[in-house]
Parts: C-alpha cells; structure tokens; sequence
C-alpha cells in the first residue's frame, strides 16, 4: 500500500523528470557541491530524511530534487537507498540510470537499465513500455561494438516496446546491415 502512495505520489511530484528521462539531454553537469548547498529545497528534504532514514516518500523528493539540481551522483545516491528500502520498486533503478547517464558514467548507466528491466514486474510492462524501450535501446547501443548479437536482441526488444523511436529502427538497420 505504501508503496503504491509513494509511486503515486512521484507521479506528480517528478514524473516530468523521469519520464523525458529518454529525450532529454543535459547541458552541462553540475559540481556535487554547489548544485545542493544552495538549495534550500534540498537541505529541507536532507533534514526531513535525518529524522526519518527510511521516510522513502522524502528520498524520492530529495532524489528528484539533486536531479532538478543536476546534482547527478547525489540523485544516484539517493535512489540507491531507496533501491535498498524497495528492492523491487522499478523507478528507481531507471531514475538511477537517468542519473549515471547525466553524469556521463556509461557503464553505470547501463547496469542500472540491466536492473530496471529485470525489476519491473509482468503487470506493469503496460505503463512503462516507453521507458523500457529506451531501456533497451540504451543498453543496444552500448553493446553494439563488442556484443553485436546481444546489441540486435536488445534493439528488436526496444523497437517491439515503441516501434515509433526513429533512433531505435536506424541503430537496428545500422546492426542488421
């Protein structure tokens, strides 16, 4: 039931963040330190959490919050808490993965898809179709030099989630070719 709130919870207070999480592309990436000692939005949730370590709801908030921030391994580090309080609550290994990504940590980035796919469960594939498809095709695309088979398995995945994504059908004729 908790966990239910708090997903709905996230929706509203950064589902925008998550969700464009495959079409947005960051400017530049912040410095740990002045992204979130400046923002009392941040050092609010960080008290918030002092109280309660396990409050998840605050976590998400906060970890939403450094991403906002740009604070990119300050939200990795949160979502990993809040990975180990809610071992099979999915989001936050893609928002994990959104946030290595920003950071530019590839291989990080990739693991963490890896455990979004692998986390989701039968019932919710319907609603994340497109954040698994981007899942998918991330993970294609660092593959393809070095495991070109697995590449053209993970794209033909990625395509069968949104057969929309244009960056997706030209990497799969890029591999099939």
């Amino acid at each position: 039931m908790y966990s239910k709130n708090l997903f709905l919870g996230l929706l509203f207070a950064g589902s925008a963040s998550l969700m464009n999480a495959q079409t947005t592309q960051q400017e530049s990436v912040k410095t740990t330190a002045t992204a979130s000692q400046v923002n009392p939005a941040i050092e609010g949730l960080k008290k918030q959490i002092e109280t309660n370590p396990k409050d998840t709801e605050a976590l998400a908030k906060l970890a939403t919050a450094y991403q906002d921030a740009s604070d990119w391994m300050n939200a990795v580090d949160t979502w990993k808490k809040i990975s180990l309080l809610l071992p099979d609550w999915s989001p936050s290994y893609y928002s994990q993965a959104y946030a290595y990504q920003s950071a530019k940590d590839d291989a990080n980035a990739k693991l963490a898809y890896e455990k979004y796919i692998a986390t989701v469960k039968p019932t919710e594939i319907e609603q994340n179709k497109k954040n698994l498809a981007y899942a998918y095709f991330y993970i294609a695309f660092a593959e393809q030099k070095n495991e070109p088979a697995k590449a053209k398995e993970h794209i033909a995945k990625s395509i069968e989630y949104d057969p929309t994504n244009q960056d997706a059908i030209k990497l799969s004729q890029t591999l099939n070719s």
